[in-house]
């Protein structure tokens, strides 16, 4: 699913233009991107967490080169989900034989 039809979906179940649900979801994803930036984490009850995960110093191989290479540590973006919202999807999805 694409944003862009999440966007319709949402506008077609609640009978908000396209236009002001498009605004509320690029708003919603703008205050989660700068969050995480400024290292804070974003906790949605009943679906999960954006969090931020720090990755340590490491060294690694370049193979064509056969030289070490040192990463530094860094950030990555996460996302942990609720424990509800992976109970719901492990019921709705089973495997049919």
């Amino acid at each position: 699913m694409t944003k862009a039809e999440i966007i319709t979906e949402i506008s077609s179940k609640t009978g908000i233009e396209k236009v002001d649900v498009q605004e509320t979801v690029e708003a919603f994803f703008k205050v989660v991107k700068n969050s995480m930036v400024g290292g804070e984490n974003v906790y949605v009850r009943g679906f999960g967490s954006f969090v931020v995960k720090k990755r340590a110093k490491k060294t690694a191989r370049n193979i064509s080169k056969n030289t070490a290479i040192i990463i530094p540590e860094h950030f990555v973006p996460s996302f942990k989900p609720a424990k509800t919202f992976v109970d719901k999807v492990r019921v709705g999805n089973k495997v049919s034989k």
